[in-house]
């Protein structure tokens, strides 16, 4: 195998690839790039973890053909530092040489053989903006849960009904549903789908900026697969099995009380009051005509509160959150305004945005958060 690659292309395919590589792999070779070097001249690299898989092609000068697995993380390091000139790679025996101007790298190989094969992409059933995608997922995700104990609760669910597609995400004490078009294959797809959140985060972060992004979907065919595409990168995941909780009825059908609040002033204003709550400890919001007053620390503790104008509709409340999933919440939803809604100060209250104080609550995101009682 001998090719030729510019230096920036082949960094930015080898980190692209290499970023799903296990941190502890199940056995040494997947720990490995594999490279496939084409007589058409295009190189082929490929990760798999028997979970996710990850395959990007790049144009090269192929002088001989060939494949070879090498260390991943180390060829993205050295490509990475490699100075901005033509790169040249061959294999000779069992060793990789890779020259970059006066540098020269020898990397040892694996053995190619024992790599396992890649799964096969499903069939596209829809292409969707990469920059809403994008958008969508880092919405969603925060409210996915990190504890791997609970392997349901890590996913988003993607429910994908015709053009409209809701996804949803929850820890048990928070909620966020982000609905959003597409353009599908099949006008009449009806499809549901649970996908690890930190695997949909990476892939909407890595093909986001690609333009329009294929999905591919394989479900109810004994392997159940979920695939991504754009510009030359392939990604696919295993879905997460299991039935996910009937969490849509969490949303109140009716809100008797809700508050406007500038979204970035209570985000600023959250920031500096929780600087002295100490862990596990609210930050308190009491909401009366007008304004919003914060609280946060009691007794001998230090303490720190500040006030804001508000728009209040109803009855006065006050109501604790964590300070962390506060402002998780508000800096997810992207507009000028915050809409509030509460039914009780120990019930769920949802959050929405709007672009103008007194304008319409727009429903296409919602951060439903579970607040934290306390002694009145």
């Amino acid at each position: 195998m001998k090719f030729r690659v510019e230096r920036d292309v082949l960094a930015e395919a080898v980190t692209w690839t290499a970023r799903t590589l296990p941190t502890r792999p199940p056995a040494p070779v997947l720990a490995g790039i594999r490279i496939v070097a084409s007589a058409e001249g295009v190189l082929t690299l490929s990760t798999f973890d028997y979970e996710v898989s990850a395959r990007s092609e790049i144009a090269a000068e192929v002088s001989e053909a060939g494949e070879v697995l090498v260390s991943g993380r180390l060829l993205a390091e050295i490509s990475r530092a490699l100075p901005h000139k033509p790169v040249d790679v061959v294999l000779e025996g069992t060793k990789v040489t890779v020259t970059c101007g006066a540098s020269r790298f020898t990397l040892l190989t694996m053995p190619v053989e024992d790599y396992p094969a890649l799964p096969v992409m499903p069939a596209t059933v829809g292409t969707i903006s990469g920059d809403e995608l994008t958008s969508a997922v880092a919405q969603v995700s925060v409210a996915a849960s990190r504890d791997d104990t609970l392997p349901l609760l890590t996913g988003v669910r993607v429910e994908i009904e015709g053009e409209r597609i809701t996804l949803l995400a929850t820890d048990r004490y928070r909620l966020a549903l982000r609905e959003l078009t597409w353009s599908p294959d099949r006008p009449d797809i009806s499809e549901v789908a649970l996908v690890r959140a930190r695997t949909l985060s990476d892939v909407a972060k890595s093909l986001g900026s690609a333009g329009d992004v294929s999905v591919a979907l394989a479900t109810g065919a004994g392997v159940d697969l979920i695939g991504f595409e754009a510009g030359g990168r392939h990604t696919t995941s295993l879905l997460v099995d299991g039935d996910y909780p009937p969490v849509r009825r969490l949303f109140p059908d009716e809100t008797p009380i809700h508050a406007v609040v500038p979204t970035q002033a209570l985000l600023d204003a959250t920031k500096r009051v929780a600087l002295v709550a100490e862990r596990n400890t609210p930050v308190r919001l009491s909401f009366t005509d007008g304004q919003v007053v914060l609280n946060a620390g009691q007794g001998d503790d230090a303490q720190a509160s500040e006030a804001l104008e508000a728009l209040l509709v109803g009855e006065e409340i006050s109501v604790a959150f964590n300070p962390t999933f506060l402002q998780d919440g508000l800096n997810a939803l992207g507009t000028d305004f915050v809409r509030m809604s509460f039914t009780h100060p120990n019930k769920p209250v949802e959050f929405t945005g709007q672009e103008s104080l007194e304008g319409d609550s727009l429903s296409h995101y919602r951060y439903l958060l579970v607040p934290i009682r306390f002694a009145s």
